[in-house]
């Protein structure tokens, strides 16, 4: 029998081995981007694996931060419909089938198990009830940090390098470069839109050389440029549940909601939500026309209008339309209709807008376009570079304004989820 000090040493010796072989089983995932889906992903690994945030921003979920004017708008009641689109596929069916799987009730069931109490608005919106949306950032954040995920900040992924048995992601930093290897990465670093919060449609060039393909992109849920011929005198007047409509091609979509008419064309929500539709159409032309009455028809004013000419017959044809619209509206109607009653009537109801063009992905809140859906499988693995995912944005999938988008960064994050623990077990 050998002497105690060898028996006690031997057992080091088989601990310090085994410690070793644990180090060397362990998995270790790369999410590439702290946005949203990227956190989200993040806090739905197991701790049994080694999950690395790459966000190149000073800090995590910045664009969460402020998402809904800052309150927080996080999912819609209504995400589980037709809402989201695609440059590939109009209607884009697949999202919303994996919407339906990790829907807006399991999203705020999630957040729920965080902290984070959420309410529904009239129109669906789902909001923090203190009205903040640092709060869903910091819940996040408490939760990876509580899990042990390691997270890079200020540091851009430039390079991705697949291997026979996992990826080298090559990181620049402010001190120097890492290279970083990783059993399975995740790409979830946003589009195009928002510069500011560090998407500036650089991730799309990481996964190129792995054969992927990117779709024309496409500012959405913008504010739109108008020929303002017509229009330059309401700079500033804000119509309350006007109706936007737009045709193009046989297709037709009516969104109700503000209207701000400005000095390069129209901002207001109804607008952000019909630029969803419009986004790479406008190009080709699109008729888009004003609802100022939405809730009157064309015969019912008609008639308020005739018998107030005959009311005030001395009335100049510039007021004839006071306390039925913002006085301002009136005129500038009554100026396009020429003073013709029955066409200014046709404009209350539809008052065209020639569209030319968007403010840009500097203003826009999401990207139209990205890495289409037909080059992942049903978990949102790359069809050319196996253990590679994506979620989020930079998928070619945009939802409807109000908080569409960041419930399908959380579905395409569980999604993604689900299928590296799966493969991580």
């Amino acid at each position: 029998m050998p002497p105690k000090k060898f028996v006690f040493f031997s057992k080091k010796f088989d601990n310090f081995k085994q410690m070793r072989y644990n180090k060397f089983m362990e998995q270790t995932i790369v999410i590439i981007g702290g946005g949203a889906s990227g956190l989200m992903l993040a806090d739905a690994l197991p701790k049994t694996t080694r999950v690395i945030i790459v966000e190149r921003g000073e800090r995590l979920g910045r664009k969460l931060s402020a998402t809904g004017n800052g309150q927080g708008n996080v999912t819609n009641i209504n995400a589980h419909k037709e809402a989201y689109f695609s440059v590939e596929d109009t209607r884009n069916s697949r999202a919303e089938s994996l919407v339906r799987e990790q829907d807006p009730t399991s999203l705020q069931t999630y957040f729920s198990s965080l902290g984070v109490l959420l309410a529904a608005d009239s129109r669906g919106r789902v909001y923090p009830t203190g009205k903040q949306a640092s709060a869903l950032t910091d819940a996040l954040r408490y939760s990876i940090a509580r899990k042990g995920v390691e997270t890079r900040l200020q540091a851009r992924a430039i390079d991705l390098e697949k291997t026979s048995d996992g990826f080298f992601v090559t990181v620049q930093t402010e001190s120097g470069t890492e290279r970083i290897f990783a059993d399975y990465v995740a790409v979830c670093a946003g589009g195009k839109a928002a510069k500011n919060f560090g998407t500036d449609g650089s991730a799309y060039a990481l996964v190129k050389p792995l054969g992927h393909t990117v779709t024309t992109l496409y500012p959405s849920l913008v504010q739109l440029k108008t020929d303002t011929k017509y229009t330059k005198t309401l700079k500033g007047i804000r119509v309350a549940d006007g109706v936007l409509t737009a045709k193009q091609k046989g297709q037709t979509r009516a969104e109700k909601g503000d209207i701000l008419f400005t000095e390069y064309g129209i901002s207001g929500d109804a607008t952000f939500r019909i630029s969803a539709f419009i986004a790479d159409k406008i190009t080709d032309g699109v008729e888009l026309t004003v609802d100022f009455l939405p809730d009157f028809s064309e015969e019912q004013l008609l008639r308020i209008v005739t018998e107030k000419q005959k009311t005030f017959p001395d009335l100049p044809s510039g007021e004839l339309l006071f306390g039925i619209v913002n006085n301002q509206i009136g005129r500038a109607i009554m100026k396009r209709a020429d003073g013709d009653v029955a066409s200014a009537v046709r404009f209350l109801k539809s008052f065209p807008l020639t569209v030319t063009g968007t403010l840009g992905f500097d203003y826009a809140q999401v990207t139209k376009g990205g890495i289409p859906l037909s080059e992942t499988d049903g978990d949102l693995q790359s069809r050319f570079a196996k253990n590679l995912y994506f979620a989020g944005e930079i998928l070619d999938v945009d939802g409807q304004c109000g908080g569409f988008n960041l419930q399908w960064a959380y579905s395409s994050a569980k999604t993604v989820a689900a299928a590296l623990i799966k493969k991580c077990k």
